[in-house]
């Protein structure tokens, strides 16, 4: 049987993806430092409402509170034995949801970054990711999710671990990487790089593309270099809104709906499908990306000089495909869709 997503995908020219995890959760009382998996299980009226803000404002597709659901970085909260658990309590909330919309919508379990560095740089093994990946995708699969949907992904053998995982699992997959050193990942990874990634998966995934990053405009630089590549897999654009700023004690995205609005349009001209938010990305900016794309025809694909006028200007001169960006940097934090 076909899944739910490319089932979507061959009637839709795109799709809207859902908006930030963390933006919602804190305004809803999440600590810095606390763990959302554990909010599954704690506070599952929460995370039915972070689900159901993307439904009411229009999402096609909306992700699992489970960015941070692997064994590694749930072990700093003393819950690496309950992966299976809280990933398939997230993923039952959501299939919940989505079978009580009355509309075809896609569960997808998000799949964060282990937050660990990958040999021979760092500790982590192949095998060791590709466990972890597994033992993560049968919790979600077991709730019930339609896809599987890496995320924020940084290094390629990171991101293919998170491919075996889906295979081991026998569940379809997307996958994005975050780009937002130069164009590069913090590993080095270009978006003519993660194109070449992609071809040479023997489990390929549906989708494929970047999310988070620096800004929109960034992003949609990224995006214009897969399109230029000619890919076969659907593309994925999940930009911030706008760039994080210091208000008051709390961070503040300046990106308003409106401006979102244009983003989707322009990530759908740039070639993307699969159009969502990422930090930042309120149920508010996703009505406006909704709206934005319903009522706006399609045109001709942007140049980069539109996307600077438009979005605002590139924190860098160079996409990374030239060779004139920076070195690739050591991975450090443990970032999380806000």
């Amino acid at each position: 049987m076909t899944d739910r997503l490319t089932q979507l995908l061959a009637t839709r020219d795109w799709l809207l993806a859902d908006g930030a995890t963390g933006t919602t959760l804190f305004n809803m009382g999440l600590q810095s430092g606390d763990s959302p998996e554990l909010w599954n299980d704690q506070h599952p009226d929460r995370i039915a409402a972070l689900y159901q803000g993307a439904v009411d404002a229009g999402s096609d597709i909306f992700l699992t509170n489970t960015f941070g659901g692997n064994a590694s970085r749930l072990k700093l909260h003393d819950a690496e034995k309950r992966v299976g658990e809280l990933n398939r309590i997230a993923a039952e909330i959501g299939r919940n949801v989505a079978d009580k919309s009355g509309r075809d919508l896609v569960v997808a379990g998000s799949m964060g970054p282990t937050g660990e560095i990958m040999e021979p740089m760092g500790t982590l093994t192949f095998a060791s990711a590709v466990e972890m990946f597994h033992e993560q995708a049968e919790g979600l699969k077991e709730g019930g999710v339609d896809v599987l949907w890496a995320e924020t992904i940084s290094a390629p053998d990171e991101y293919r671990a998170a491919a075996e995982g889906a295979r081991l699992a026998n569940m379809p997959w997307c996958g994005t990487m975050s780009f937002d050193t130069s164009g590069r990942t913090m590993m080095g990874v270009t978006s003519a790089d993660m194109a070449k990634l992609i071809e040479k998966l023997d489990y390929k995934p549906i989708g494929y593309g970047a999310n988070c990053g620096v800004g929109s405009s960034d992003l949609l630089r990224t995006v214009l270099g897969f399109s230029a590549q000619g890919p076969e897999q659907v593309i994925i654009a999940k930009g911030n809104a706008g760039i994080p700023k210091y208000v008051d004690g709390h961070i503040h995205y300046d990106g308003t709906p409106e401006l979102m609005g244009e983003y989707a349009v322009m990530a759908r001209d740039c070639g993307a499908r699969i159009i969502g938010g990422c930090c930042g990305t309120t149920p508010k900016h996703l009505e406006s990306m909704r709206a934005a794309l319903e009522n706006t025809p399609i045109g001709p694909r942007p140049t980069l000089e539109q996307i600077s006028t438009t979005l605002g200007g590139f924190s860098s001169t160079s996409d990374g495909t030239d060779g004139n960006a920076p070195k690739a940097r050591e991975r450090s934090g443990r970032r999380r869709r806000t």
